[in-house]
């Protein structure tokens, strides 16, 4: 799993770069299957940095944020939150599927049990 920081328009210094990549793992604890992070900083705009994260999961499944505030690292937080919102959404859906899918299995199989005994289909 790759962290990748990056500037447009201005420069970072290297401890604010690694405060960032710290912040962005976080987002592994959620969802264990992502690729890639990217996070890109845009100081065009000195009074309102704007952020941009990018998260590449397994599947091709990408999940994107982008914030612009007056301090650099609140708009970062609120970056992270939005992407950490979609992929506990995204990761509810596929255990939710998973659910359904295992109790369709179940009902199926309770159908055709009769008194504790598997059933056998005549295939004559």
């Amino acid at each position: 799993m790759q962290v990748r920081v990056s500037t447009r328009h201005g420069h970072l210094s290297d401890a604010t770069q690694a405060k960032i990549a710290t912040k962005a793992e976080k987002l592994l604890r959620i969802f264990d299957r992502l690729m890639e992070i990217e996070v890109v900083v845009d100081l065009s705009d000195e009074h309102q940095p704007r952020v941009d994260v990018n998260v590449t999961a397994e599947h091709k499944h990408d999940f994107v944020a982008h914030v612009q505030n007056h301090e650099l690292m609140v708009a970062v937080d609120s970056a992270i939150d939005k992407v950490e919102h979609q992929l506990r959404k995204y990761k509810e859906k596929v255990v939710e599927r998973h659910r359904d899918r295992d109790r369709e299995v179940r009902e199926v199989e309770a159908e055709f049990k009769v008194d504790g005994e598997q059933v056998e289909a005549d295939n004559e």
